[in-house]
């Protein structure tokens, strides 16, 4: 009924927006400069974030069998590194599930946590595969997470564990999948991919930007809002879950792992290019480009001070978002909070502004 309701509220005010250009009066969103927009997000953004991501796979393969070739805690130390570097460059590209990325269920197979490590440690035992669906929390940088961080209590008896053929196999298997599926969706948006975004400019549920938008809020209500803090807070079933928080068995990195997408969602809603402090076209211009026919106060203006708001409570959290739930929880769900309320600004009223429909349903209730 939600869903419906938001539909019939959409077509309307597609509706009113029709009639008022018929009457010469008012704005139409189909005038403003989406090619740019879309061209913008693509050369400036996405491309070379990815780019820059297959980069740290790659070099997060090759410490991986550096380490493997010697299993010694420096190599572990160098493996961890080159861990967090790419973990947090996937938090720049994770909001990007569109085109070949949706195709391959790209954010699943590398991000899907917490790593069932009773069904690793039984893959390393025995066969295992995996493309299949049934195993995406079996790999990817929660299970890397697991074989570089959870084996053992010190440095020396997680090293020892690699004296083992198995488990060296199962740790190359994992890093050279990261870096395969990544080389594939980068691969299709340096090709032809790139062209069918930017020249799909169609104000329908199948243009790219109509799509991308709703892949933008989705992932932050899903991916961000339940998953980094939502899930681990138990604001959703009021039991804690420390267990279920990112990078589980990395000291001190999930809180940064938070910061890092929350930056990226904010610079790609404001155009800025990636690793630049320069900007283009983008959501908060379309919006403030809309805003005089919405007649309502600066949208754009209201989803920046939120996000601010966001990151300002995400830097009083603990390093680690498992101690911050076990030891003060209040503070996980006051961080729910402040993401709820961007939610609302992205999921109704960006959406309004922008005459776009919502095309999925959240489950998870808001």
């Amino acid at each position: 009924m939600k869903r419906i309701t938001g539909i019939l509220l959409v077509f309307t005010l597609v509706f009113a927006a029709c009639s008022k250009d018929d009457e010469g009066g008012s704005i139409n969103p189909n005038n403003f400069d989406r090619q740019g927009m879309l061209a913008n997000w693509a050369d400036n953004i996405i491309i070379p974030a990815f780019s820059n991501f297959k980069n740290s796979t790659q070099d997060l393969e090759d410490k991986t069998t550096a380490f493997t070739s010697d299993p010694s805690e420096a190599n572990l130390a160098e493996l961890r590194a080159a861990f967090e570097t790419a973990y947090l460059d996937f938090q720049t590209v994770s909001m990007f599930e569109i085109g070949k990325a949706m195709e391959i269920n790209f954010r699943h197979f590398l991000n899907t946590y917490p790593a069932d490590a009773s069904a690793i440690e039984a893959n390393i035992a025995g066969d295992y595969d995996l493309t299949s669906v049934n195993a995406y929390d079996q790999q990817g940088f929660p299970a890397l997470d697991y074989m570089i961080n959870g084996l053992g209590e010190t440095d020396a008896e997680i090293a020892a564990k690699y004296a083992s053929e198995d488990y060296k196999t199962y740790l190359e298997n994992l890093a050279s999948r990261i870096n395969s599926l990544t080389a594939e969706v980068n691969s299709s948006w340096q090709g032809d991919f790139r062209d069918q975004f930017v020249n799909n400019t169609s104000s329908s549920s199948t243009g790219s930007i109509d799509k991308f938008t709703n892949d933008y809020i989705m992932y932050f209500e899903k991916f961000i809002r339940s998953g980094k803090i939502g899930f681990p807070a138990g604001a959703f079933t009021g039991t804690p879950s420390p267990g279920n928080v990112e990078a589980y068995y990395s000291e001190d990195f999930s809180r940064a792992l938070y910061i890092k997408a929350l930056e990226s969602v904010q610079d790609f809603f404001n155009g800025k290019h990636f690793g630049s402090s320069e900007t283009g076209k983008s959501f908060s211009q379309y919006i403030n480009y809309m805003q005089p026919a919405m007649e309502t106060e600066n949208l754009a203006s209201q989803i920046n001070a939120q996000f601010d708001a966001i990151i300002s409570q995400a830097e009083t959290l603990n390093e680690s978002l498992a101690a911050q739930v076990q030891n003060d929880n209040s503070k996980m769900l006051a961080a729910f909070d402040e993401l709820q309320k961007a939610v609302v600004l992205l999921k109704v009223d960006m959406i309004q502004v922008l005459y776009i429909g919502v095309d999925y349903v959240d489950s998870d209730g808001d």
